[in-house]
C-alpha cells in the first residue's frame, strides 16, 4: 500500500483543499445566518471568515491527501481518491462551523 508524505500534491488533495476551502468561508457564519433569518449575515466576520478559509484549505489539503489516495487504491478507483480526500475537506469546515454554532448558541 502507497503511503503519502504528508502535503504531498495528489488528486484527492485538490479536492479536499477545494471543498474545505469554499465551505470553511463560510462555516463560522452560518450559525448566525441561519438563526438570524438574513443571508447578508454571512459576510458579517469577514477576517474570521478569511482566517477560517486558509484553515480549511491548509487542513483540507492535508487530510485529502492522506485519506484520498488510501481510499483510491483500496477500491482502486481515481473517483474514489476525490470522493475521499472531498469528504475529508470537510472535516475542518465542519469543526469550525460547529465551534461558531456552539459560540452562537452560547
Amino acid at each position: 500500500m502507497r503511503r503519502p508524505g504528508i502535503g504531498e500534491a495528489s488528486q484527492g488533495a485538490l479536492a479536499g483543499a477545494v471543498v474545505g476551502a469554499i465551505c470553511g468561508l463560510f462555516a463560522a457564519d452560518i450559525a448566525l445566518a441561519i438563526i438570524g433569518r438574513n443571508a447578508a449575515l454571512l459576510f458579517s466576520t469577514p477576517k474570521l471568515s478569511l482566517l477560517c478559509w486558509v484553515v480549511s484549505w491548509g487542513a483540507g489539503w492535508v487530510l485529502g491527501g492522506q485519506v484520498g489516495p488510501m481510499l483510491g487504491e483500496r477500491l482502486q478507483s481515481p473517483r474514489a481518491e476525490l470522493i475521499g480526500g472531498g469528504l475529508s475537506g470537510l472535516i475542518p469546515a465542519a469543526l469550525i462551523g460547529l465551534w461558531g454554532w456552539y459560540m452562537v448558541v452560547r
